[in-house]
């Protein structure tokens, strides 16, 4: 069996972003129980130069659907997402994203290979390929976001551990 541009992104996309709608339910419910004010905890940054957990939700939305939505349209452009300072509105977009994810159909997304796509920065243009564009960029992005958000809540005492990153695994039925 072939992997396929699907199963290599979307399903990867859904494994995760399925782990962090858990991992967020898992913050909030912390936050509650510690008195931490949830406009706080979005706001949190691993490290001065670094982008807040807000952002970094954000960005895995703009890596998975605006990734795959770019990819159609063949332009790519941040920013992703829109600004909110709400983590019930964070929330929600995770579950929108994941549901919209879950609505491409395998053939709606394989047959995208070999589409070109310009990624727009500014004034700069860097050419793509979709399969390039997705699996060099965009996936790196994706994870790079997913695990600094999750390293966030961690850094706020969030009781979370592999597995909660993890998601739901394909296992061999």
């Amino acid at each position: 069996m072939a992997i396929t541009l699907y199963d290599a992104t979307a399903a990867l996309f859904i494994q995760t972003l399925g782990a962090m709608e858990g991992f967020l339910k898992r913050g909030q419910a912390h936050c509650e129980d510690n008195n931490i004010p949830l406009g706080e905890i979005i706001e949190t940054r691993l490290f001065t130069d670094m982008l807040p957990l807000r952002y970094q939700v954000q960005a895995t939305i703009g890596h998975s659907v605006g990734a795959i939505e770019g990819v159609k349209g063949g332009v790519f452009k941040p920013p992703y997402g829109t600004p909110t300072s709400d983590y019930a509105a964070l929330q929600a977009e995770v579950s929108a994203a994941l549901a919209k994810l879950k609505s491409y159909t395998p053939d709606e997304i394989n047959v995208l290979e070999g589409k070109d796509v310009i990624f727009n920065l500014g004034d700069r243009q860097m050419p793509f390929t979709s399969e390039g564009f997705l699996l060099t960029f965009s996936l790196a992005n994706f994870h790079f976001h997913a695990t600094t958000a999750y390293d966030i809540l961690r850094s706020k005492g969030v009781p979370l551990g592999k597995r909660d990153y993890l998601g739901r695994i394909r296992m061999k039925t």
